[in-house]
């Protein structure tokens, strides 16, 4: 009988959020009891998004989920984040070998920080395995670019792309 809760911390930049993401966040709901989205603030990172509109889009595509919160951090490691909120389990995506060498290395080092803490990898269909805010971001400008990107990303971020300042 299991009486601990699982609870999932599933962080990233979310700039912007795309179809992937809305997928590693629909098995994490299913996975764990309640599942915390966080977008990481990393100073050194340039954003095409300031963070209160990422977190817009990220409560708007994501509000249909019950046992689901958004919020963000700074100044933290993921780990220090995880046991701050009382996770059990962080949610990573894997996409391809790089992720995979990427993610290893920061599951071990998680590990040796709290090795109480889970990390959890899944890798997506192969429909979506290529899909990341990158590529969505890389895609914008061209003629045509509007039909193109709309397949990658929910309503609410594809809304926000079509306003000028975006």
């Amino acid at each position: 009988m299991r009486t601990k809760k699982r609870l999932g911390v599933y962080a990233g930049s979310f700039d912007p959020l795309t179809i992937g993401h809305l997928w590693m966040v629909e098995q994490g709901v299913a996975l764990f009891d309640r599942l915390v989205v966080a977008v990481g603030i990393n100073p050194d990172k340039r954003c095409t998004f300031p963070l209160e509109d990422r977190l817009a889009m990220l409560r708007e595509s994501l509000k249909r989920f019950r046992n689901l919160s958004v919020t963000s951090f700074s100044n933290l490691y993921l780990i220090d984040y995880a046991q701050q909120i009382g996770a059990t389990h962080i949610l990573r995506g894997i996409r391809s070998a790089s992720d995979y060498e990427f993610e290893r290395a920061m599951r071990n080092i998680n590990g040796d920080l709290d090795s109480r803490i889970c990390s959890v990898f899944l890798m997506p269909p192969r429909d979506i395995a290529e899909v990341s805010s990158s590529m969505v971001k890389g895609l914008v400008g061209p003629k045509g670019w509007q039909k193109v990107v709309r397949q990658y990303v929910p309503d609410p971020v594809y809304r926000r792309f079509l306003k000028p300042e975006a």
